[in-house]
């Protein structure tokens, strides 16, 4: 098979000139529209901040922005940083870490390493596309697994099956974490939301495969989105179909609209529901998160589908809550719906008068 033919850039494009490391930007038939900014690392361990909530101390990230573009990404801002923008740019301008696997396998040697678990997926997804095109997740798990080193993956791209034998491979030498992010059934609204990801469909396959290999396998159900993938039969049907993939445990929650994240979401809900921006703005009116109200009354109904489909009382994926650090945040014991829902609040089941069930206050 001939590859196709790439186009190197004659130099760094101006934006990426401060960015320590850049060998050359790449663009390929291939991946139309996409341009690969290929840089050499000199670190690769990120430290998690203190104080974070994170239940894990180190990432690595591969990728810096991705073609996923999932318009609710709350790692757009990150592209910020690279002074890129938060939108077009996070989706279509790709940072390549080259040579993580050599460089990450070095920071393993070193006499301070302490084997803490080490989480991949945290920031942008290291199945993106463009991992078929640079193949570096193969390296990385080979390293972390040959110096001891817990690990854990959260992902939407149906890429990690190429890599399963590894997996299996690595999880009979350290603890090894899988987490897919699956947070609707609806393959149209995923298409319009999510455009460069595998469909629903294809995600539930890759829970199934992994478990078949013996491998565990969570969801993270994040984000749920207020009047669009929140209505009991929505909820129904996801956690009906991860039940029936084989998933181990499903952690779901709101969608958290933080700066940067928030103005793209928007301007795409103007432009595809505009009868919600209101609704929106008056839902998230104090910050990134929905009101309390909202995150109780979803969480309510969180629980009981979960309980309904066998899921009341397993635990969701280690990189629990990264979209919204709060998570399931329900005042009910697992699987439990109030018999009245408080003022203001439905209860798990659709209310008279209510939109899909949602608080009458909205």
């Amino acid at each position: 098979m001939v590859p196709a033919p790439t186009t190197e850039a004659a130099g760094p494009v101006p934006s990426l000139l401060p960015l320590a490391g850049l060998v050359r930007s790449v663009t390929t038939p291939d991946f139309a529209g996409i341009t690969f900014h290929e840089v050499t690392a000199k670190s690769v361990l990120n430290r998690v901040p203190a104080g974070s909530r994170m239940p894990f101390e180190w990432t690595v990230n591969p990728y810096r922005g991705c073609s996923h573009a999932c318009v609710y990404c709350f790692a757009r801002k990150t592209h910020t940083y690279l002074d890129f923008d938060a939108g077009m740019d996070f989706d279509s301008q790709v940072v390549v870490k080259v040579n993580a696997a050599e460089v990450l396998r070095k920071e393993l040697t070193r006499p301070s390493w302490m084997r803490e678990q080490v989480a991949l997926g945290t920031n942008t997804d290291p199945y993106q596309r463009a991992e078929g095109r640079y193949r570096l997740m193969p390296g990385i798990i080979s390293a972390l697994a040959d110096s001891g080193t817990p690990l854990s993956i959260l992902t939407k791209g149906t890429l990690l099956a190429r890599d399963i034998p590894l997996l299996t491979s690595a999880a009979t030498q350290v603890p090894v974490g899988l987490g897919i992010s699956l947070a609707m059934t609806n393959e149209a609204l995923s298409e319009a939301i999510e455009p460069g990801t595998p469909g629903p469909r294809a995600r539930l396959k890759l829970v199934t495969r992994l478990r078949e290999a013996g491998l565990p396998c969570g969801v993270m159900a994040m984000p749920i989105l207020p009047w669009l993938s929140d209505s009991d039969e929505a909820l129904d049907a996801l956690f009906a179909s991860l039940a029936a993939a084989g998933a181990t445990g499903v952690t779901a929650g709101a969608l958290y609209l933080k700066p940067g994240t928030r103005e793209w979401f928007m301007k795409w809900l103007a432009g595809n529901h505009p009868e919600l921006v209101g609704k929106y703005r008056r839902l998230y009116e104090s910050g990134s998160y929905a009101s309390k109200e909202y995150r109780s009354w979803l969480a309510g109904k969180v629980r009981y589908f979960k309980a309904r489909h066998g899921f009341a009382n397993t635990a969701g994926f280690s990189h629990r809550d990264l979209d919204d650090p709060r998570g399931e945040e329900a005042e009910y014991p697992a699987g439990i719906i109030p018999a009245a829902p408080p003022a203001g609040r439905a209860s798990g089941a659709p209310a008279a008068g209510s939109q899909a069930g949602q608080p009458t206050l909205f």
